[in-house]
C-alpha cells in the first residue's frame, strides 16, 4: 500500500509557481496496477520520483508498505565504467537478491548478446534501456513504479517486455505512467488521474480514463 498525505511539491518557473501536488490525499492499493494519468507536463514523473524516494515533497508524507521499485527502466544509475553484467552484479548485492539468477535473468532477457560483457558507457540508449527493465522487473518487488513499460526495442521485444510484466503483476502491484490507452487497458485494473495538483483516484481503469479523455478533450488515445 502507498499513502499519500497531504502531499505538496510545486516548482517555480518563468511563468510562477507550478503546483505538482496540491495537498494530495490517496491511497494506491497493494496487489493492484494503477494507471498514472495526466497530460504532458501535469507531474507524473515528479509524482512518482516522489513515492520512489529520488524526489522530496515540500511538505506531507508517503507511507509505503512493503517494497517498491526505483522506476523500472530508469537506467542513470548505472556505472559507465562497468559492464552490464558488473552493474547487475552490484544492484543484486544491493538489493539482496541471489547475483546469479539475476545475472542470467538479465542476460537472457535484455537480448544484448556479446555487450553484456561490454562497460555500459559504450552503450546506445535502447541498449540501457533494455538492461535497465531486466534488471528492474528481475527483482521482485512489491509495487513496482513503471513509465513506459513497453516503449523500448522491436515489437517482439516489445511483447515480451509486457507478458514479463504481466507475470509479475500476478504477485505484485504497480504505478504506470504511459500514453497508450491501448496499454492502460492491458495492464491496470485501477487508475489514478493528476491534474492541476490534484489526484483522483478510481477503483475502475475505465472511469479513470474517461476522465482524462475528459481533461484532454478528445476520446481518442493521448
Amino acid at each position: 500500500m502507498i499513502e499519500l498525505k497531504n502531499l505538496c511539491k510545486s516548482f517555480y518557473t518563468r511563468d510562477g509557481p507550478k503546483v505538482v501536488a496540491d495537498t494530495i490525499n490517496a491511497v494506491l492499493p497493494t496487489g493492484t496496477a494503477v494507471a498514472l494519468l495526466g497530460r504532458n507536463g501535469a507531474g507524473k514523473s515528479t509524482l512518482m520520483g516522489m513515492i520512489g524516494g529520488t524526489i522530496k515533497p515540500d511538505s506531507g508524507a508517503i507511507n509505503i508498505t512493503g517494497t517498491v521499485s526505483w522506476p523500472v527502466g530508469f537506467s542513470g544509475g548505472f556505472h559507465g565504467q562497468l559492464t552490464g553484467a558488473q552493474n547487475t552484479r552490484f544492484i543484486a548485492r544491493i538489493y539482496g537478491v541471489d547475483t546469479d539468477s539475476l545475472l542470467a535473468f538479465v542476460e537472457d532477457f535484455s537480448e544484448l548478446g556479446s555487450h553484456f560483457y561490454s562497460p555500459v558507457r559504450s552503450y546506445s540508449a535502447g541498449m540501457k534501456a533494455r538492461l535497465a527493465f531486466g534488471v528492474s522487473i528481475g527483482i521482485p518487488f512489491d509495487t513496482y513504479l513503471v513509465d513506459e513499460v513497453t516503449a523500448v526495442g522491436d515489437a517482439i521485444f516489445k511483447r515480451k517486455s509486457r507478458i514479463v510484466f504481466r507475470e509479475r503483476m500476478k504477485s505484485a502491484g504497480a504505478l504506470v505512467v504511459t500514453h497508450s490507452m491501448a496499454q492502460v487497458r492491458l495492464l491496470c485494473q485501477a487508475g489514478a488521474v493528476l491534474e492541476n495538483g490534484v489526484l483522483v483516484y478510481y477503483n475502475d481503469v475505465e472511469d479513470a480514463i474517461a476522465h482524462h479523455q475528459r481533461n484532454m478533450g478528445s476520446s481518442e488515445e493521448e
